[in-house]
This record gives C-alpha cells, structure tokens and sequence, in this order.
C-alpha cells in the first residue's frame, strides 16, 4: 500500500541525444512521483521515452551523447542529476534496482547463475563466499526457480525464458530495494509464464513492501499491476491518472487509441472446396543426444514427436504453446529447413525425400517471416536488396528494371512507401522493419508462408496494423498460413484452425473458436485461463 512518502520526484525532466542529424528530444519535460510502496506505469508506443525516463532515474544514460537541458530527479531528497558516482553507488543496486525485457541480453553468457547473484552481494553486502551462497539460494527460492540448488552451476542459455528472468528479479532483489524499475518484464515470455511473473512480482511487492515502476505497452498488464499510470507519447506525458479512471474515461485521443488498439476480428472464411497446399502425418522432428569419448546417440530431444496437419488455400492454422513446446521446430521441419521424418505433402506431392536441388524451385512458393525483424534483415543490405534478393537468386525478372518493379509494387501492398528502397533496417520502426520482411517473402508470390511468432516484439497498436496487413494479403493472393504465436488475442484473430503443443505433443486441436472458447484438455484450459486473466478488465484486482 502507497504510505504517501514520495522515493522518486520527477520534475520538468527533459532529455537530448546529440546524433550526426542533430539534437533529438526523447523526454519533453515530465513530472510524476513515486510513493513508497505503490506501482506507478508508464505506457505508451516503443519510441515514447519510457525506457530513457527510467534510466535517467538511475543516470544510466550514454552521457555525454545524452544530456538533461532540464530537470530534477529527487531520490528520497537527494538529487541524481549531476550527482556525483559515489552518490549513485549508493542508490543503484542498493535504493532502487531495475529489471529490463530481455534476459538473455542483461546476463553474461559465460557466468553461471550462483555467480551472478553472488557478484552483487560481494559489492554491495560485503558478503563471504559461504554467506552469498545461502542468500542466493534463498533469492532464487524467493522468485520461485524450480529445483534452485541445481541451478546454481546453470549458464543462461540452459534455462528458459521464465526461468531467466526470475534470475535476474532475484539480482535485483538481492538488496532489498525500496523501488523496482521493471522494464516490459513479461514482454519476452509466455503468457503462462507472464501470468506467473506478474503473480510473483505482486507478491514480493507485498512481502517487501517496496514501489514499482513499471514501463510497458500492454495495457492489461496495468490493469493488473497498477495503481497510477502516466501516458507517454513522443517523450511527453498525454494523461494521467488512476488506473480505474484512465481505463474507464480515458480523456486524450492516444489513450482512446492505446485502448482499442489491440487485434480485433476474425479472418475471412475459407472458401468452399479451397484446395490443400501442405499436410503432414505422425511428424516427428528428434534432436539426437550424443554421450561418451564416441559421441554415440543415447537418446533423442524429442522437439516434436507425431503431430499431424493440413492447411488449405487460404487458411491459418495458428499454433500455440509455450517456449520449448515445439512450434517453431514443427514450422522448420515442414519447410525442410532441418530434418524430420514423415511425409510433407506440398500440393500434392511428398518433399520428404527431395534433394536441396530438388526443393530450390519449391522454395519460392514456400516462404517463412521470423519474430525479431531486425535480426532477420541484414543491417548491410538496403530494402530494395533485401526484398529483392531472392528474384535473383530463383532468376525472376527478365532483367534489373523489371525486378525493380516487383520490388516497388511489394512494398506499396505492405504499406511502405518505395522510395524507402533505398534506406536501411536501421532507419524503420520495429513495425516497419515486419513490413520489410513480409514484402521479402510476398515478392516470391508464395503459396504458403510461415509466420513465427511475427508481432511479439511489437507494440499493440503496431500488432493490429500487422494482423490487418496479413489478413489482406491472405484475402487478396489466397494464401496458406502456419502462424506461430503465444499471443492468444492474435491467435484468435488469424487463426481458422488451432493446434494447441505441449512437449512435442499436440495435446488438442479443432476449430478456432472450439478451442479458444471451449477447450477440452487441462493444459488447454490453463493457458486459456491465463491468458484471460490478463485480458479481463477485472478493477476489482488493481493492487493497491
């Protein structure tokens, strides 16, 4: 509960990052507080300054290329700007710490985890070897990590998404913070997962009685977590208020925007006698386990382990599940792209058994668009290479004009404009960048196309564009689609179709609205459950 006595004052705070193109204003004079105890969030579009604001808390800025041409940051009274460094050891780490979106990137590849954890409590307790220890162990038993004596020895890259990030809650915690900053800390994870996350981060509050800033663009996140929430847009506060209120008469246009902005309908219905494009039976895709001076296999990872589909012209088969259930290895498998066993029927003929020569004139009808754009385009190559690399490698086009106009009309049916042809990935928008990679696969004119988890990484607002975009080119090229994806709302709005994978297993699978609205198997019925928990606007759970 909030107690009224203000940890963070933030007044009139304006931030600058001096580039080769000039001066660009990321926060724009904001004020807001934080009281001991209470959660505060700050929601808006990936571009807002959220991220910049709460790192200015903690003057974690590149200074000098940033720099405050206003402003005060108060913590408990004492002021952060200017501050000097052993001001700021005292408040980092020890006042207030901080979570960000992605694990995998904030922890060291080659440090285990008891190592990690162990690092903070040697700068900042003074701990022994033997004490550190026994605290890490009770931090990780705190944040909930299965089997946490086992762990220890883990490097990051062997635990999942959930586990890593209660590793790295458990850092944060390790000297009992009066606030937390949580950047998006459920953004990369599983909706299970995010519910078990939020859950924990709840609890803790309330065990440690310590405030919360929260930075995220999901809006029922808020309306979990919640107390107060700030509004931000092109690094101004829009709105503020009450949770209960904003959500309930929002007053600016944006808020209104950020509201509605999540993926609503339903695709268009499959039309009569719609043909199979790809279908598969009793697929398997196993990773073999090698052991011993000889490196015999001992036993199989079994990724996915005889699942059995169809997709017809122009139908969406969504599949869901967490990390590790096996999607993106079925996805992978059924385009050849890594070996698999059983038949993979592609307009009516078995590709199993074809060579790589063989499937290369296949490959054009059989494209894949992959969750993070920016990793998937190369940061060397314009758009128009990008999208036009592979007419030249399948020989289509008679020649560079023509395939300059293949390229053009792509990126108008994805929205873009083509004069951005000759700008690079690092110059668009997350949801720019998706639009780039849609139109590398649309230029090819597929028949059927992969998408991998294809607006996770987006905002919301951003989110429904994409589901538009797709279900337009679905409607006007009859296309057959695999979508990959943990978002159920968006699940819902593209699917026909529903396979519901659990360890390799297809646990449940039928029509679209059968399985969302009415599953059958307990497993189905959990990750329906959490992922309502989070879309309901229940006030009657806003904590504090």
């Amino acid at each position: 509960m909030s107690t009224g006595r203000r940890i963070v004052e933030v007044r009139d705070l304006r931030v600058s990052f001096g580039t080769p193109g000039g001066e660009v204003k990321a926060v724009r004079g904001i004020s807001f507080d934080i009281e001991k105890g209470e959660t505060v969030a700050l929601v808006g579009e990936s571009g807002s300054g959220k991220s910049v604001t709460a790192l200015s808390i903690l003057q974690l800025l590149p200074y000098p290329v940033a720099r405050h041409p206003s402003g005060s940051i108060l913590v408990d009274g004492t002021e952060m700007i200017g501050a000097p460094k052993n001001a700021l050891r005292a408040v980092r780490g020890n006042r207030i710490s901080m979570i960000f979106q992605e694990p995998m990137t904030s922890l060291n590849p080659l440090h285990n985890v008891e190592r990690q954890v162990n690092e903070i409590l040697f700068l900042h307790k003074g701990l022994g070897r033997a004490a550190a220890r026994t605290r890490t162990l009770e931090l990780l038993k705190m944040v909930g990590l299965a089997e946490a004596e086992q762990r220890l020895g883990a490097l990051p890259h062997e635990l999942s998404g959930g586990q890593r990030q209660r590793v790295m809650i458990a850092m944060a915690l390790a000297n009992e913070p009066d606030l937390l900053i949580a950047d998006e800390p459920t953004t990369a994870v599983d909706v299970t997962i995010q519910a078990q996350i939020l859950d924990l981060l709840r609890d803790l509050q309330a065990k440690l009685g310590m405030a919360m800033l929260l930075i995220t663009h999901d809006l029922s996140v808020v309306r979990k977590m919640a107390r107060r929430v700030h509004v931000m847009r092109a690094g101004e506060i829009v709105e503020s208020g009450a949770v209960e209120t904003l959500f309930t008469e929002p007053k600016h246009p944006y808020t209104r925007h950020l509201i509605a902005a999540e993926p609503k309908g339903r695709p268009a219905a499959v039309r009569p006698g719609a043909r199979q494009v790809v279908s598969t039976e009793n697929f398997k895709v196993w990773f073999p386990i090698k052991a011993g001076v000889l490196k015999r296999t001992v036993d199989h990872v079994r990724a996915v382990d005889g699942v059995s589909l169809s997709v017809r012209q122009g139908e969406t088969v969504g599949v869901v599940g967490e990390s590790g259930s096996g999607k993106t290895s079925l996805a992978l498998g059924i385009l050849r792209l890594i070996s698999s066993r059983g038949p993979v029927v592609f307009s009516g003929r078995d590709i199993q058994k074809l060579r790589s020569k063989q499937l290369r004139p296949l490959r054009r009808e059989m494209q894949i668009v992959f969750q993070d754009p920016f990793g998937s385009l190369s940061p060397r190559l314009s758009v128009g290479e990008i999208v036009g690399e592979g007419l030249g490698i399948h020989g289509i086009g008679a020649d560079d004009k023509e395939r300059e106009a293949m390229i053009i009309g792509a990126l108008r049916e994805v929205g873009l404009d083509p004069e951005s042809r000759h700008r690079y990935p690092h110059e668009f928008s997350g949801g720019q960048r998706q639009r780039v990679s849609i139109a590398r696969a649309m230029v090819l004119k597929p028949r059927f196309l992969v998408l991998d988890e294809p607006t996770s990484a987006l905002d919301m607002s951003v989110q429904a564009q994409i589901v538009d975009l797709l279900r337009k080119l679905q409607r006007d090229h009859d296309l057959a689609y695999l979508f990959i994806s943990h978002d159920l709302k968006v699940v819902r709005a593209m699917s026909h179709h529903v396979i519901v994978m659990r360890n390799g297993v297809a646990v449940e699978q039928g029509p679209a609205e059968e399985i969302l609205d009415h599953p059958k198997e307990p497993y189905t019925k959990a990750l329906m459950a959490a992922a309502f928990e989070l879309e309901v606007a229940d006030m009657g759970a806003v904590s504090q």
